[in-house]
């Protein structure tokens, strides 16, 4: 079982990109949580680091995992932290599979401890605003368009166009992840085309069409061919308004004008959820986002385009 806690001690596994940019800064910011120890075979941290998070349970004073390594090698490293009574926090996706997340969350329920699966965007300051707007309101249509270069906000990340990688869905499941917890549903996936490079495994652009469980057509444009500027959007329609979500998240607007909203991180909003669920005991695990990526595969059609270099 694990041990009542006051400061939460973090071992972070996995010392790439997302975990420097946003888990760090957000660990050291928060009053709830310490880094203090990082598995990584490759890693230069201030803090002590080990090759792998089985040499990190052995030996580091612990009291959570924070994951942030791809998915396609989470599930391993989940269940032994879980087996060894740590609360793990989950970077999305969640796993590479949604049995994998689902069998996390029984473990972690027979283990006593808690678990999260994070989805960052929906910390986003508009996306939490345009949740509370929507709640209990008719919405007849939404539009995703969620592009960016893969280049400028991937670079070197070669698992993503491996199989068991996600490809442009890894971006994209952020825009999922926003639309499943302002509908409060997982809408059905009814056609998806899907963009494979003839080298690589993994998608470089997808088209969904969706409908919710009352009617309204859902149309989402996921591409990592975009130059220039990023295109992270979500477009609803709600009776007579129209509400417009930018910057995955940042910024909204109702009816052509922009709301004033708080300067939130969404990484301290996720810690924040995260030591809230440990001091509770409580888990909170929505794969939601991973079955809308899944059904996209089976229903859509596989289009083979030009090899991609990334």
């Amino acid at each position: 079982m694990p041990r009542a806690v006051s400061t939460i001690r973090v071992g972070l596994v996995g010392y790439g990109k997302i975990a420097r940019d946003q888990h760090l800064p957000a660990i050291a910011a928060h009053p709830d949580f310490v880094l203090s120890a990082v598995a990584d075979p490759v890693a230069v941290a201030p803090v002590p680091t080990h090759r792998d998070v089985d040499a990190m349970l052995a030996t580091s004073a612990i009291d959570a995992v924070v994951l942030c390594q791809p998915p396609a090698f989470r599930f391993d490293a989940a269940r032994n932290a879980i087996r060894a009574g740590k609360h793990v926090l989950l970077e999305k996706p969640p796993g590479a599979t949604i049995a994998e997340v689902a069998l996390l969350l029984a473990e972690a329920q027979t283990h006593g401890v808690s678990l999260y699966a994070a989805w960052h965007s929906r910390m986003a300051p508009g996306s939490r605003e345009l949740k509370r707007l929507l709640a209990g309101q008719r919405i007849d249509a939404i539009d995703i368009v969620w592009r960016e270069d893969v280049r400028v906000w991937h670079p070197g990340q070669r698992w993503l166009w491996e199989q068991r990688g996600f490809g442009v869905f890894d971006p994209g499941i952020n825009a999922l992840s926003i639309l499943t917890d302002v509908l409060g549903e997982t809408p059905r996936v009814t056609d998806a085309e899907l963009e494979i490079p003839s080298n690589q495994e993994a998608p470089i652009a997808a088209r969904l069409i969706m409908e919710s469980a009352h009617g309204a057509l859902i149309h989402a444009d996921f591409d990592f061919r975009e130059t220039g500027t990023e295109r992270w959007e979500m477009t609803i329609r709600s009776g007579a308004h129209r509400y417009a979500l930018r910057k995955g998240g940042a910024v909204l607007e109702v009816d052509g004008i922009e709301r004033t909203l708080p300067s939130l991180s969404e990484y301290t909003g996720l810690y924040t959820e995260f030591a809230a669920l440990v001091r509770a005991g409580k888990r909170a695990v929505d794969y939601s986002p991973l079955a809308i990526v899944a059904d996209a595969w089976l229903v859509g059609k596989r289009l083979s385009v030009a090899r991609f270099d990334p």
